[in-house]
């Protein structure tokens, strides 16, 4: 078979992975809408899974030095879609536009709200860090029609944790990030089972977009961002029990 897009890379490499995959709840993931979608995050291989599970490619977002490294770069923007972060100062402006462009063309973008912390501590399969909120922001500023947000729990049932690389090295392709600029080693944690949970969908409606303005935007975003992380939680616990 030629691998001649993300998807069809995604299912290869989970394949020559030996990860055994258990999906549940697809019949939630909506059709004829754009997807947001919203995910825990350990491990290097959680974007495959979840384009595997979803039977889609997914344009996600992901973190700046991921476009900087070489051999890295070429798989991760050039194989698999996925669109790094610009530099501190202008990632936020970087991930609305992109994100935005993506969405308004019925592209499923996936972010990973925890952000870097998760992949370079070694955490419990059943842990969940705190959301930031940027995925909230993008949803209710977005200006898609039939946007909806799908928020998806991986759960660990069976893996391998092995040390990657310095984490030191890292800092060369990005010195602004703090969690690179320590000691130690980068985790990498390879499924041999999981079980992918998806969530209910979260709509974004124009009562939300309303709602985004003056004091009833924190409002919002909060409800929506603690939406997401309670949904993920809950199926996370259900999974890895």
């Amino acid at each position: 078979m030629s691998l001649n897009s993300p998807l069809e890379i995604s299912r290869a490499l989970v394949a020559a992975l030996s990860t055994q995959m258990f999906r549940y709840y697809e019949d939630r993931i909506p059709q004829d809408a754009s997807i947001l979608v919203v995910s825990n995050h350990r491990s290097f291989v959680d974007a495959l899974v979840l384009m595997a599970a979803l039977s889609s490619p997914i344009r996600f977002a992901c973190h700046h030095y991921m476009g900087q490294v070489p051999v890295m770069r070429e798989i991760v923007t050039g194989q698999l879609g996925c669109f790094p972060l610009d530099g501190t100062q202008n990632r936020q402006k970087s991930f609305f536009l992109q994100s935005q462009l993506l969405l308004q063309s019925r592209q499923m973008v996936g972010v990973f709200p925890e952000g870097t912390e998760p992949m370079v501590k070694f955490t419990q399969p059943n842990m969940l860090g705190e959301f930031q909120r940027g995925f909230a922001h993008l949803a209710l500023r977005s200006n898609v029609q039939d946007l909806a947000i799908l928020p998806i729990a991986i759960a660990s049932l069976e893996e391998v944790n092995t040390n990657g690389f310095p984490l030191r090295l890292l800092s060369i392709f990005d010195p602004s990030e703090p969690l690179f600029n320590q000691s130690g080693w980068h985790p990498l944690v390879f499924y041999r089972r999981v079980a992918v949970l998806i969530g209910r969908p979260y709509w974004i409606t124009p009562q939300h977009q309303k709602k985004y303005h003056g004091k009833q935007a924190r409002d919002v975003v909060a409800q929506v961002t603690e939406h997401c992380h309670g949904e993920i939680s809950n199926l996370l616990r259900q999974g890895c029990y």
